[in-house]
């Protein structure tokens, strides 16, 4: 297993790095200023990143997700991910990746991501947000009902199923589902959302391709970190994406 600066989790079959997993399911409402978070979607809001910087991508573009990497990392951590066809979809369901999880001061995961992705949030006694801005990522839509928004994963569920994690157990799963430290959850517009549904990069791509930059290292990132495979179409399309970062 190889480190590249950041947590990874090993050998995910029967001797994965508990550390890794139990660090997510230890972050609690780490970063999150006690706010909220959503559901089944994807995305993010303005703010600079050091390492969006570093290797292509617009800071602008990079949203509030964490731990996206440079595009010259990405095509690095990309070149070495293991190629294979998509397993079996036998056994999978939704349930097998327990979500959202209880964050904190009775904020969930999704309620999370809400107040990270948005400015000028405002939650009530039970963590929900009432009001705020967030912008859909993958489309440009602009909303200030976050009843219109989905938490997406980057990286959906089904697809890391037909990847690796049927191998998973149960709680690297819910780590996986809730996972705050890597670019796996952002709030989009429910209908970029459900256009994606579980397709991988060469099956659906971000309406805005402003956006593919950091989508791609994003993806690449989060299968990277995971340890989970690519076909070969879904490679060759990452490596589009990463194309469109600026030197």
């Amino acid at each position: 297993m190889r480190v590249q600066g950041r947590t990874r989790v090993g050998q995910l079959s029967r001797t994965v790095v508990p550390a890794a997993l139990a660090a997510l399911l230890l972050t609690g409402c780490q970063g999150v200023g006690g706010d909220s978070s959503d559901d089944s979607a994807r995305d993010a809001s303005p703010s600079a990143s050091a390492s969006a910087t570093a290797s292509g991508g617009a800071p602008a573009q990079e949203g509030t997700l964490p731990g996206v990497p440079s595009a010259d990392r990405a095509r690095d951590e990309l070149a070495e991910l293991k190629v294979a066809p998509h397993g079996s979809m036998s056994g999978y369901s939704r349930e097998k990746f327990p979500h959202w999880e209880e964050q904190g001061e009775g904020c969930t995961t999704r309620e999370a991501v809400l107040k990270r992705d948005g400015k000028d949030v405002k939650q009530d006694d039970e963590c929900r947000a009432v009001s705020g801005n967030w912008v859909s990522v993958y489309d440009g839509q602009k909303f200030t009902d976050s009843g219109d928004l989905d938490i997406d994963h980057t990286v959906p569920l089904a697809n890391a199923w037909r990847s690796g994690a049927d191998k998973w157990t149960q709680e690297e799963r819910k780590a996986f589902a809730n996972d705050l430290k890597h670019p796996q959850l952002l709030s989009v517009s429910a209908h970029s959302n459900r256009s994606k549904g579980d397709q991988g990069p060469d099956e659906w791509q971000p309406e805005d391709k402003g956006y593919w930059c950091t989508y791609g290292r994003s993806w690449v990132s989060v299968k990277s970190t995971y340890e989970l495979t690519v076909t070969e179409a879904e490679k060759a399309e990452l490596t589009t994406m990463l194309g469109t970062c600026s030197a």
